[in-house]
């Protein structure tokens, strides 16, 4: 069997005194944090789009990026040939998980039941390998913002041949999920939203979003599929504005449209600095309404206004990031997706294994400093002494419901003035530093 990265060794732990580059310093696959492996608390997947067709372009050049396995057309069997080659990046990053959008695995063909068949056979060989490996998929989901065809939405085109053109494409990528053994998948509206409201029905647009995910809600009822649906919210780029802008506006989207006992959020942390929030905030409002589903591992920057999908290597960033996870009790159906791409200057093959080994090494630290804080519960502890006056007295009634703006003009008259207390940020913050 051919080898594709013939220079890369399995990578395997060796510890922070490694100095080899080509090794996990902290990510070591079996060992026990707070009762689970890291490898069962990261479920770390790979995004096939960025590492199997990435180019490495951007807004002003051209790809750079060298895929020697790869003869650049949009054929078959060109689709077909990437699939070992991924599998091999797995298996020697000892990454378990991964996910697709359908047009990175398969190509349109010259009919929309041609391109339905490319996904099937490229699916049956995905199958094959997976089943050989031990590789699963976390999720799959249908790209319905790349073509023409969508340039003004798919479920929120003003054509209703868009509309059923779009739901014919989620059809096929949820039962290929559901082939695949996909414990999610995800809708992320790249084009779900308008470029200026001046010929835009807004209205309109979100009532046929919510129709739209209603009937894959249905049909995945008809074919078995038991996996989470994951909305991923991303405020704008390419629209001016996408319905799904922030958690909390798919939330009350989701709310609205009695959709949310059937969804959850997949949270990216570049979509969090485009909405103007940090990633702790969209965790924690998703978190709230008990949808905080799974995460798509990357990091933006704030001096460039798009989506630059970095590899995240913050400690700090993923050290918050496991605290609320943990917090939640861990990933069910969801986990960690590197939903990022190396820089247009690291084009090399070995720049893939580079990226990911600090990604994964970045979570493992953050997972096992998350855990102590947690443990320690000197933050916890904390953040409930700086509420404790609502855990009796009038604030116990004011959160059971059973006070009244009559209840508490009466208290407030009869009260000495309150005495607020410091919120310690400045503390708190250096003994985060203490823990990394």
């Amino acid at each position: 069997m051919a080898e594709f990265f013939p220079n890369i060794p399995k990578i395997v732990y060796e510890g922070q005194n490694s100095d080899n580059p080509f090794a996990f310093k902290h990510y070591n696959a079996e060992e026990q944090v707070s009762g689970k492996t890291m490898r069962e608390h990261l479920k770390f997947a790979a995004a096939y789009w960025h590492v199997m067709r990435n180019e490495l372009a951007d807004p002003f050049g051209a790809g750079t990026a060298l895929m020697p396995w790869d003869d650049g057309s949009e054929t078959l069997n060109n689709a077909l040939g990437r699939v070992p080659v991924f599998f091999e990046f797995l298996e020697k990053t000892g990454i378990d998980y991964y996910c697709f959008h359908d047009r990175d695995i398969s190509p349109e063909g010259n009919s929309l039941a041609e391109t339905h068949d490319n996904l099937a056979k490229v699916v049956d060989e995905l199958a094959g390998h997976q089943q050989a490996t031990g590789k699963k998929l976390l999720w799959g989901t249908a790209c319905l913002f790349a073509h023409p065809r969508y340039a003004q939405g798919a479920a929120t085109s003003p054509s209703a041949d868009v509309f059923a053109y779009g739901a014919s494409q989620v059809k096929h990528a949820l039962e290929a999920t559901h082939r695949l053994g996909g414990t999610g998948y995800v809708f992320w509206g790249g084009r779900e939203g308008y470029g200026s409201l001046i010929n835009t029905d807004m209205k309109r647009e979100v009532e046929h979003l919510a129709r739209f995910l209603h009937m894959a809600v249905d049909h995945a009822k008809k074919i078995g599929f038991e996996g989470q649906f994951f909305i991923e919210p991303k405020p704008r780029e390419p629209s001016t504005h996408q319905y799904d802008s922030d958690a909390a506006a798919c939330l009350n989207f989701l709310r609205e449209y009695n959709l949310l006992e059937h969804f959850q959020l997949n949270i990216e942390t570049n979509h969090a600095t485009l909405a103007g929030h940090t990633m702790e905030h969209e965790l924690q409002v998703a978190a709230g309404a008990g949808a905080l589903g799974s995460i798509d591992a990357n990091r933006g920057d704030e001096l460039l206004g798009w989506d630059t999908d970095q590899f995240p290597t913050d400690y700090y960033l993923a050290t918050k990031i496991m605290m609320e996870v943990l917090k939640v009790g861990g990933f069910t159906k969801g986990g960690l997706n590197f939903d990022a791409k190396r820089r247009r200057e690291s084009h090399e093959p070995e720049d893939l294994f580079h990226a990911h080994i600090g990604g994964m090494d970045a979570f493992a630290r953050g997972l096992k400093v998350a855990d102590r804080i947690i443990t320690d519960g000197k933050f916890g502890e904390f953040i409930a002494t700086r509420y404790q006056s609502f855990d009796s007295g009038i604030g116990a009634e004011i959160e059971a419901g059973s006070a009244s703006l009559e209840s508490l003009n009466t208290y407030a008259l009869k009260a000495k003035a309150p005495q607020l207390t410091s919120g310690r940020q400045e503390r708190l913050e250096n003994l985060l530093n203490d823990y990394l």
